[in-house]
């Protein structure tokens, strides 16, 4: 099986270590199809760490977002801060029983993964918890900072550099950033469903959107023009920090950099398809296709057999 052949060039022979990491790729696969098929790209040794990286965040963003599943706030603040403390636990005893914890644990442990960046991750998921809106950017800069500009940075020792590490560090959380960034507006009606919106009230308020609008908007399926030139103005922003995390793939390791530079034109290509819709992502989610999934990747998994 091709994940047993990951974990072997891995050297990660231990059975119950090996089940965690077997667990955090099926989330993967599951939840993050186009990350998943990025990681394709790399050498095999060093796709287990992303799935487990991956596969944490995944569990903890279930927690907090299955909202309509019957579990109180309560439960699920409950849940969050039990698992908070077993990987707390965790990542100082170097190990962990958990199905999931055990194999973030490794990997941070091999690739010495700064332990505070998880600290910061889990300081936003808390915050999904309570907070529904986020008056300006800087507000939300606070929180796309611990749920997605740390992922960046939690993979890069696990991707290599060709430079040190602190120098590839601000486009790696820059491509974290952008990556989140085209999250929220692909997902702008179904975090309204969760009663959610990770867009800055003051700039939407600059072309006179609200909540309200918003809410009208998803309920009745209709496009309004105000909610487009807010969205447009938010496209062209993400575009901006595309640009900040490109200057960053090529200080990555040779091997890596087919799985970025793939990553980075499938996530971008989400833009591209908000702008074709007219910016109308109320009334439905746009997606990649998979025939232009593989159009993207194949090119780039010739070029990582090359490595």
């Amino acid at each position: 099986m091709s994940v047993d052949r990951e974990l072997d060039a891995a050297a990660i022979t231990d059975p119950a270590l090996r089940h965690a990491y077997r667990r955090c790729r099926e989330l993967n696969a599951e939840h993050g199809r186009t990350y998943y098929l990025a990681t394709r790209l790399l050498p095999r040794a060093r796709r287990p760490a992303i799935h487990a990286l991956y596969g944490f965040a995944r569990w903890a963003d279930d927690i907090v977002d299955e909202v309509h599943d019957g579990r109180t706030p309560a439960e699920r603040a409950s849940q969050l801060s039990t698992l908070e403390e077993r990987l707390a636990a965790g990542l100082v005893a170097g190990r962990s029983d958990h199905p999931v914890i055990a194999a973030v644990v490794d990997t941070a442990r091999r690739y010495h993964v700064d332990r505070s960046l998880f600290a910061d991750f889990m300081a936003s998921m808390r915050m999904d918890l309570t907070v529904t809106a986020y008056p300006t950017y800087d507000d939300l800069a606070r929180y796309v900072h611990g749920s997605a500009a740390v992922i960046g940075l939690q993979v890069l020792p696990v991707l290599g550099t060709v430079v040190p590490r602190e120098e590839a560090a601000p486009a790696a959380a820059a491509l974290g950033v952008a990556f989140q960034l085209t999250n929220f507006l692909r997902d702008v009606g179904e975090d309204l469903d969760r009663g959610r919106v990770y867009l800055p009230t003051e700039e939407l308020a600059a072309f006179d959107v609200d909540r309200e609008l918003l809410l009208w908007s998803r309920r009745t399926g209709r496009a309004d023009d105000r909610v487009k030139r807010a969205l447009a103005f938010q496209v062209d922003r993400v575009r901006s920090v595309y640009r900040q995390a490109a200057v960053g793939i090529p200080m990555l390791a040779p091997e890596s950099r087919p799985c970025v530079a793939t990553a980075y034109r499938l996530y971008g290509r989400i833009l591209d398809l908000v702008e074709r819709a007219d910016y109308d992502v109320l009334s439905q989610r746009v997606t990649v296709s998979n025939g232009r999934r593989l159009a993207i990747a194949l090119p780039a998994l010739a070029r990582a057999a090359l490595h």
